[in-house]
């Protein structure tokens, strides 16, 4: 397989696809109905617009994408796997150390198609979320980058596409055809998790989103880029290397918000920000927790056996399982859980392997960390006393056993009325978002920003800021 991306093709890729004449007309019947999709619940305004966008033109890790001006609909979406490694065996579970599968192992077809599917549909769902933003971008600049993030979330969905047309058949088409026809937010065809059908009505929730639900798709793909499956572990590290552009966009957003109002704290001593246009900490803060919390539900269940299940059977492992000094079949080993039995917590002894779940939520909440860290340094370097913080993961929890109950930010079990009591604090009130949309007004011209957000340190690509990133 080459590294290189073949552009000659009408659908690009690297994985020889005109060596499969099926194939790639199953593929190139599914190319308009992809088309369809995205003009009518893509960014739809700015369709016929030119956009600054990098296209990625080889896996390799270095020099592997290159920028130009496109309309979004003419961007060449493709199928980019990295190469395979020679030898290449399944690195945990039951079959540890046997040979990777190139092909689908008949006892794993459903729920690897499973995991596939469900990955498959949170990247057109992000699109349909955001497809109204660009109407209120504070900047050129941001505009750009939410358009990047959008036609590389396209190109994830074709990623998986293309592992359903060619190793799952009639299945695996008909899935491809589904992923068209769900929308977000639809009561009568959703999307198949929660968080992607929640609204993102402004930049704050946009940039709270690629912060954290992003962050899951991430480590998401940190665990599926383990399978034994060889095919879909490949689609997954190239995804990888685009899913970072998409973290650095939400965590550097909240902090040039950040900044901005720490620069109108210090400008107007003991006033409330809103009185110019800027947008409080506590508002900040406060969708900080609703996005967290609800990205949290996304890795499922505290103790799951399909959790168990999927790690025993090799599809699906820890993040960067060969660096981990254990045998790697973890039939042993348990996990240390709080346990929410009979109205209490109650420190149980999981076997580890279904609490896989858990593992990967920690190594999630490790990496957001970092972010609030980049945060609070903003504040510390303005002089602010404010400190961000991650809610617990206990907090506000739809799926799993904390939402039997209510928890406090620090994760401490509370009661209906106390939680009745302290929920304007800590979630996201009407007000605070009446108050955020009604700064949405757009700022088209080239170098200029919202007042309620500080420019970035640096241009795209090593342009200036002030570079005329959509063609409006």
């Amino acid at each position: 397989m080459s590294t290189s991306i073949d552009y000659s093709q009408k659908i690009p890729n690297n994985v020889d696809l005109k060596s499969d004449k099926r194939l790639q007309r199953a593929l190139e019947a599914w190319q308009p109905d992809y088309i369809d999709w995205w003009r009518e619940m893509g960014p739809t305004d700015f369709n016929e617009k030119e956009v600054y966008l990098r296209t990625a033109v080889s896996v390799d890790r270095d020099g592997w994408a290159n920028y130009g001006f496109v309309a979004m609909p003419e961007y060449r979406w493709g199928i980019f796997l990295t190469p395979s490694e020679k030898n290449r065996t399944i690195g945990f579970g039951d079959d540890a150390e046997m040979e990777a599968w190139q092909q689908v192992p008949g006892e794993h077809r459903n729920a690897l198609r499973r995991i596939i599917v469900t990955q498959a549909d949170t990247e057109p769902a992000s699109v349909e979320q955001q497809r109204l933003l660009g109407k209120t971008a504070p900047s050129l600049y941001d505009m750009r980058n939410l358009f990047q993030v959008n036609a590389e979330e396209g190109r994830h969905l074709w990623a998986m596409v293309y592992v359903l047309h060619r190793y799952f058949g009639r299945d695996g088409r008909e899935e491809a055809d589904e992923l068209l026809q769900r929308r977000s937010g639809n009561p009568d065809h959703p999307r198949i998790l929660g968080t992607f059908n929640e609204p993102c009505r402004n930049w704050l929730s946009f940039f709270c989103f690629t912060m954290f639900t992003d962050r899951d798709g991430k480590f998401q793909l940190l665990a599926l880029a383990e399978s034994g499956f060889d095919p879909l572990a490949r689609s997954c590290r190239f995804m990888l290397t685009e899913e970072a552009h998409h973290l650095f966009v939400g965590q550097t957003g909240i902090g040039r918000i950040i900044q901005r109002t720490c620069e109108v704290m210090n400008e107007h001593p003991g006033c409330d920000p809103k009185d110019h246009g800027a947008i409080p900490l506590e508002i900040i803060q406060r969708q900080i927790n609703f996005w967290n919390s609800s990205s949290n539900d996304l890795f499922g269940g505290e103790i799951s056996s399909n959790a168990s299940n999927f790690f025993a059977a090799g599809l699906k492992g820890r993040v960067f399982e060969s660096k981990i000094e254990d045998d790697h079949k973890v039939v042993n080993e348990i996990y240390h859980m709080d346990v929410w039995e009979d109205g209490k917590l109650v420190k149980r002894e999981v076997p580890m392997r279904n609490a896989m779940n858990e593992v990967l939520r920690d190594e999630y909440v490790k990496d957001n960390d970092k972010g609030v860290a980049y945060w609070n340094r903003v504040c510390e370097k303005a002089g602010v006393e404010f400190r961000f913080r991650l809610p617990h993961k206990r907090f506000n929890r739809k799926i799993g056993m904390y939402a039997e109950a209510r928890f406090d930010v620090e994760g401490n079990p509370v009661s209906e009325e106390a939680w009745s009591a302290i929920e304007a604090e800590v979630l996201p009130t009407e007000a605070d978002n009446a108050y955020v949309d009604s700064l949405m007004v757009p700022c088209y011209k080239p170098g200029e920003f919202a007042g309620w957000i500080s420019p970035p340190a640096k241009g795209i690509n090593g342009q200036p800021i002030e570079m005329d990133y959509v063609k409006l």
